[in-house]
């Protein structure tokens, strides 16, 4: 059995990083969850402590924005079933990574955060540059 709570709080967690982004980011943010509960650390060690470590999803800050938008959502929102159907797939381990092994990120054009490297940079997919800094020690 899935585990449902995992699956919400991915889902939500997906929605408020990335609704803007499309099915395409809210999959991208969906990935770097996935790939930190692969490597469990000071980030969490499951989907579900990844997603609520603090600091490291803006939307689940409670002086974000989407902190109280996240709390209510439900099936009705169309961006929000979205990012539920990506979650069961990302907990049923059938999630497609279009990040190449990406566990961290940032909005591009933001102000560049120490942590993100040039060497540790893998791609941009919509307003969003993925790194991988656990994989090297640096961070992790």
């Amino acid at each position: 059995m899935l585990d449902a709570t995992a699956i919400d709080t991915a889902a939500r967690t997906a929605w408020g990083e990335a609704r803007g982004e499309g099915l395409c980011g809210m999959q991208a943010v969906l990935n770097v969850i996935g790939n930190r509960s692969a490597q469990p650390g000071w980030w969490g060690r499951d989907i579900t402590s990844v997603c609520r470590a603090p600091w490291q999803f803006s939307c689940w800050n409670a002086d974000d924005p989407n902190a109280g938008k996240i709390a209510s959502l439900n099936q009705s929102d169309p961006q929000y079933r979205t990012a539920h159907e990506l979650a069961l797939q990302l907990v049923a381990g059938t999630l497609v990574d279009l990040t190449d092994g990406a566990d961290s990120y940032y909005r591009h054009g933001s102000p560049v955060p120490i942590w993100a490297l040039p060497r540790f940079f893998i791609k941009t997919i919509g307003h969003h540059d993925f790194y991988r800094i656990g994989l090297h020690g640096d961070g992790a």
